[in-house]
């Protein structure tokens, strides 16, 4: 039996954290404000960012970080809200 990895970022593709940030921020805007990157501020889409992100891996860091503080946060509001 294979054992599941714990790393939440393990088998999950850039394009798919992307996404879900944007979505969870509701937009390239407000991301811009969590990570101020041209990218992200400088007329933003899914492809412009990823060849970007692809190829810079300080700006990879910041956003598969970022991503990380979503996943709890989204955890600590369920926990919250269901109970």
């Amino acid at each position: 039996m294979e054992e599941k990895s714990k790393d939440p970022l393990h088998g999950k593709r850039l394009d798919a954290i992307l996404e879900e940030l944007v979505e969870y921020y509701e937009g390239f805007e407000k991301l811009g404000e969590q990570i101020n990157i041209k990218c992200f501020t400088d007329n933003p889409s899914i492809n412009s960012s990823l060849k970007f992100l692809r190829k810079t891996d300080w700006a990879r860091t910041k956003v598969e970080s970022l991503y990380l503080f979503v996943l709890r946060q989204k955890k600590r509001n369920e926990t919250k809200n269901g109970k």
